[in-house]
């Protein structure tokens, strides 16, 4: 399959900033991930032919980033910070706390297809742990009231941030 003409161009408009075309690997992951919303497998080889790189690359870099996606994610995906910091200010209360709003357990999606659930390691934003990544929008500070009032702002205006 050909990859869109916009997608290529954008890809190929990245990649000529880069010395290497293996480094322009992660802004075409972006580009691909913004045009088709997931990085299946077959995106993936189309990234790969476009910047005439081994596939697995492609793959690696996808697979290792949690900003990439290889699976489905709601409209909103919820990624909220696991480590040390984040733990030691209850983010695992706060994990509880949202499964039990939103009906799903991590990893989940909800049924409106919505919301996804996932933690990550680090968000690297321990100031203002506990920290949640909401599409490109990092949400600090976080306590049960604050995470209500932010669903319930996605979910009555269907956005996040400036997106």
């Amino acid at each position: 399959m050909n990859a869109p003409m916009d997608m290529r161009m954008r890809i190929e408009a990245a990649a000529a900033r880069y010395p290497d075309q293996r480094s322009a690997i992660m802004p075409a992951l972006y580009i691909a991930q913004k045009e088709r919303g997931v990085l299946t497998g077959e995106v993936l080889e189309e990234v790969a032919d476009i910047l005439g790189v081994e596939r697995i690359w492609v793959y690696e870099l996808a697979t290792f980033y949690t900003l990439y996606h290889t699976e489905q994610v709601g409209r909103f995906h919820l990624q909220l910070c696991n480590n040390l910091s984040c733990m030691l200010r209850g983010a695992e209360e706060l994990q509880a706390h949202m499964e039990q709003v939103l009906g799903i357990e991590k990893g989940g999606t909800t049924g409106d297809g919505l919301f996804t659930l996932s933690t990550v390691e680090c968000l690297g934003a321990c100031e203002m742990a506990p920290v949640m990544q909401v599409g490109d929008d990092y949400h600090g500070n976080l306590d049960a009231a604050r995470i209500d009032e932010l669903l319930t702002a996605l979910r009555n205006t269907g956005r996040v941030g400036d997106d």
